[in-house]
């Protein structure tokens, strides 16, 4: 026995599409896109200013970079366990995400979330869940962009 389907249901795709459109509350592109550009430019002049003081401590200019890194991802794993890196990703969007800090946040926030699981089976796998894909993108490209000099040089 077959169902029939009500008539007020039975529209096509395109009229599907029209009602999702319409209905579909309007994103402020605009209002994003500068909020994510201060955001991001922020957080990049905070880890500008960060390798400042560290040159300006006698470090050379790779080892400020290293130290600069580090420190920058560890504030954005800790603001992820303080919950205040969420609030600021809120406002900010993808001004959040791009940097370095949202690389720390999304290691951080899957720690969290699945520490309960266990150290190797929580813990140490679902931290690299999201993490993998960007690690493996990093050494594919290191590696491409070192063939490439090679062949050049």
């Amino acid at each position: 026995m077959k169902q029939q389907i009500p008539s007020e249901l039975n529209i096509t795709p395109q009229e599907f599409k029209e009602i999702v459109r319409k209905s579909s509350p309007k994103r402020p592109l605009l209002k994003n896109l500068i909020f994510a550009f201060l955001s991001g430019g922020t957080i990049c002049l905070i880890g500008q200013a960060i390798q400042n003081l560290y040159t300006g401590f006698g470090f050379s200019n790779q080892e400020a970079t290293s130290a600069t890194v580090s420190t920058v991802i560890f504030a954005g794993s800790l603001l992820t366990g303080l919950g205040v890196f969420d609030k600021i990703a809120r406002f900010a969007g993808a001004g959040s995400a791009i940097p370095v800090t949202g690389f720390a946040n999304s290691l951080t926030s899957a720690a969290l979330e699945f520490k309960k699981e266990g150290l190797v089976a929580g813990l140490s796998s679902k931290m690299f869940i999201l993490a993998g894909s960007v690690i493996v993108f990093g050494v594919v490209t290191a590696f491409v962009v070192g063939i490439i000099k090679a062949l050049l040089s």
